[in-house]
């Protein structure tokens, strides 16, 4: 019985904590920039003509330099790609979300590390896997080879 109130008690303050992390300046500014970013007919169709040369891309690769459009679609993916990264509501909004994501990552490591400094914790940020020791787990490219 007392393991369930302290459960309870540890996922309340897990709540608290995601509240604080949303009501933060740098998810404001993500959701601000999601939402330009959505919102935009030119950004979304940079992005939607990317995510459908992205698909011929996949069909190309199947076959490598033998298919019959290599060389093109090779070429149409690049300058797409190019165009949509290059876009500057994609721009701003990879940065939001790159700061999100730093956010996300130092908090996990520092709950992690609270509990011990052999908790695999995963970070999608090269800053942490070469600063820390706790990035060794799925997703940090450690022995499970998932990164």
């Amino acid at each position: 019985m007392l393991a369930n109130l302290e459960r309870v008690e540890l996922l309340e303050q897990a709540e608290q904590l995601a509240k604080m992390v949303l009501e933060s300046d740098i998810a404001e500014q993500y959701q601000i920039c999601l939402y330009k970013l959505q919102n935009n007919k030119e950004s979304q169709r940079k992005i939607n003509r990317f995510v459908s040369l992205k698909e011929l891309y996949d069909e190309v690769q199947r076959f490598g330099k033998y298919h019959p459009d290599y060389k093109k679609v090779m070429t149409q993916i690049r300058e797409n790609k190019r165009e949509m990264d290059l876009d500057p509501l994609v721009a701003e909004f990879k940065l939001a979300e790159n700061d999100l994501q730093d956010l996300l990552d130092a908090i996990s490591i520092i709950v992690g590390g609270a509990v011990s400094e052999h908790i695999k914790v995963p970070t999608g940020n090269q800053f942490f896997e070469t600063n820390s020791s706790h990035s060794s787990g799925c997703g940090g490219g450690g022995s499970c080879n998932c990164g």
